[in-house]
């Protein structure tokens, strides 16, 4: 490969849409999501991508309608193993920053991409269901999943307990959305036909964000009412 062509390469890549999971995987490929979920539970600036999808998508790229369906192939052991742990080693490194930096981790102001409602609900989430099922629960919601773990260090829950229930959560959440993938793409194949698969998976990853994020809009409706029946909302 030369040098214009390695700098198309290189172009092509910082102009994936970091909301798209398809793209994420063909681009980037099983390294990719490694870094992907470690920067959704780790780093507070990845709250935004697409966890769940990704996931379930990458488990479609271990089967072998993979090229129709998301146009590269994955390593289905690579995916069992590599995504539980990058999960682990990120949520483990957002729970150490809140207990290092406390409060001050989240003293910015609300921007495009921050709310501090987001510090807020994962912390509500925390003090209502208690720290080992809350870490649990939390991969299962977006947004939740990234800010539990530096509030759950804020709030003192010692680092080996955390760890206890971050190994589990991550295990549930990461391998059961790729087993889900996986175990899906047969019977999706005797419905659509490999060749018009690629049609299909837009829908299929729209309905599986709905989905997730269907906790919190719940919780949010809940909110409201006991607000406007002057009941306190936690």
């Amino acid at each position: 490969m030369n040098t214009a062509e390695k700098t198309q390469a290189l172009a092509d890549q910082l102009a994936v849409n970091p909301l798209d999971p398809k793209e994420l995987i063909k681009t980037f490929g099983l390294l990719g999501i490694w870094v992907i979920l470690f920067a959704e539970t780790g780093l507070l600036v990845g709250f935004f991508l697409p966890g769940d999808s990704l996931l379930f998508l990458a488990g479609l790229a271990a089967t072998p309608i993979a090229d129709a369906a998301v146009g590269t192939r994955l390593s289905l052991p690579g995916l069992l193993i590599g995504a539980p742990l990058a999960a682990i080693v990120g949520a483990q490194l957002g729970h150490h920053l809140g207990a290092r930096y406390g409060r001050r981790l989240f003293a910015r102001p609300d921007s495009r991409l921050f709310r501090q409602e987001y510090v807020e609900k994962a912390e509500f989430y925390f003090r209502k269901y208690g720290p080992g099922k809350a870490v649990v629960l939390a991969r299962f919601i977006p947004i939740v999943r990234t800010f539990l773990n530096p509030v759950a260090g804020m709030l003192g829950m010692p680092a080996r307990t955390f760890l206890l229930w971050n190994v589990i959560g991550a295990i549930l959440w990461t391998d059961g959305l790729i087993l889900a993938g996986y175990l899906l793409a047969d019977q999706i194949t005797k419905v659509i036909p490999a060749e018009k698969i690629d049609r299909f998976i837009l829908p299929a990853v729209a309905l599986i964000i709905l989905i997730s994020i269907l906790p919190i809009a719940v919780e949010v409706l809940r909110e409201r009412r006991l607000r406007r029946a002057g009941t306190p909302g936690n």
